[in-house]
């Protein structure tokens, strides 16, 4: 087994950092901070970071086939143009219930974007229950519901063959898989994969591998769990020096790092000082898995 590194690459800071993507054009991380209401671009061979400011909670940001970024801000879908910053909201969700946000965001192998929302939250992790839901927009901006009655809709990614969904409603503490038809977006058959374990937290972000198997970020677990959908088996377990830890994606020019967010909102005071690094981006080498490449939004 090769030794595993955990290095602290952007300090950024983030109070949610959240929603890496591994931007293959520009060989650079792509991030956000919910509640900083920013989206980071970071590179590591120049260690610079840029940023635009939504204006309001931004939950996820995604290539855009097109050009630019599709971002999660608010309850709406925006296009931004990274070089003069101008945000066009695309297609508004959730209209009926004002105090929800967009939360995780991840577009599949043909170029659909599916987005899920949340209820308004007293403290992080503490939401309105049920309120949030689960959509798909594809690339004539037309939105289809496929789950309502979610807690915080979080985690999702395929399966190597795109059969499988796998789908994380944080609250109820598993991960899950769903049959999709790459066709029409449909769900179906919705069945648990795994289910956390004491002193994992509450599953948030997730990524799958080269391999198939699943990258889980562990919030309040300060970890990320890697897990064997086949048989639910948890197969490895990554620590990390905060606890917050939020969602990953695999990156670098082979996909051969990964990538891990973590959040500094929530925390107490003592908490905050045993946890410095709380909020930045740490890097994970040596894991011995590959990633996959993103796919960008077709709309």
């Amino acid at each position: 087994m090769s030794s595993v590194q955990v290095e602290c690459v952007v300090k950024s800071s983030a109070l949610i950092g959240e929603g890496p993507v591994w931007e293959e054009s520009e060989q650079m991380l792509l991030f956000v901070d919910i509640a900083g209401k920013k989206i980071h671009r970071w590179s590591p061979t120049t260690n610079q970071i840029q940023s635009v400011d939504t204006g309001d909670t931004v939950s996820f940001a995604v290539p855009r086939r097109s050009g630019g970024y599709v971002a999660g801000v608010g309850r709406s879908i925006v296009a931004v143009d990274w070089s003069t910053q101008a945000m066009t909201s695309l297609v508004e969700v959730d209209e009926d219930k004002p105090n929800n946000r967009l939360n995780d965001g991840k577009v599949d192998v043909i170029g659909r974007l599916l987005a899920g929302t949340m209820g308004k939250e007293q403290r992080p992790a503490e939401v309105q229950r049920r309120q949030g839901a689960l959509f798909s927009v594809t690339s004539d901006l037309s939105v289809t519901s496929h789950l309502s009655q979610v807690d915080i809709s979080n985690g999702m990614d395929w399966s190597l063959d795109h059969k499988t969904f796998f789908y994380i409603d944080s609250l109820s503490l598993t991960v899950d898989a769903f049959d999709y038809d790459l066709n029409t977006g449909r769900l179906g058959n919705r069945r648990m994969v795994y289910c956390m374990q004491e002193g994992e937290g509450l599953p948030d972000g997730m990524t799958v591998d080269a391999e198939g198997r699943l990258w889980v970020a562990c919030y309040n677990g300060g970890r990320v769990i890697n897990i064997d959908p086949a048989t639910g088996v948890r197969l490895q377990t990554v620590s990390l020096p905060v606890m917050k830890i939020t969602s990953c994606c695999f990156g670098g020019p082979d996909y051969s790092d990964l990538y891990v967010t973590s959040a500094s909102l929530g925390l107490e005071q003592s908490e905050s000082r045993q946890q410095p690094l709380a909020g930045h981006t740490f890097r994970v080498r040596g894991l011995g898995v590959k990633g996959r490449p993103s796919n960008a939004f077709s709309g």
